[in-house]
């Protein structure tokens, strides 16, 4: 299920801005990819460290304060693919959590 029409243009560019940081090799990435890994599911693949927002850009943090606001404001749960990201998460899992995947294919094998 999409909500991407539903949702003010403000938040979608957040986080097309942080999906694209997260898969860069820039300092930042790896803080920024916590955080969307958190949101996507913070038991398999860590949390994020709030204090991590002290080592970001400003507008990074904005970036993910916008997010975080939006979720906030929610009725419901809404996740990454709600935004057509999912395979960009699967991506995202892939470059920083690979020991998920292999874990998972190990319990699948």
């Amino acid at each position: 299920m999409s909500v991407t029409p539903m949702i003010h243009p403000d938040v979608r560019e957040a986080i097309a801005r942080l999906f694209d940081l997260a898969q860069s090799d820039t300092g930042q990435a790896r803080r920024v990819a916590d955080f969307l890994l958190a949101w996507w599911n913070a038991e398999e693949l860590g949390g994020f460290d709030i204090a991590n927002l002290f080592s970001l850009d400003h507008a990074i943090a904005a970036d993910m304060a916008t997010v975080f606001a939006f979720l906030g404001s929610r009725p419901d749960a809404i996740y990454a693919d709600a935004f057509g990201r999912g395979d960009e998460m699967q991506k995202l899992i892939a470059l920083w959590r690979p020991q998920v995947l292999t874990r998972d294919a190990a319990e699948d094998g």
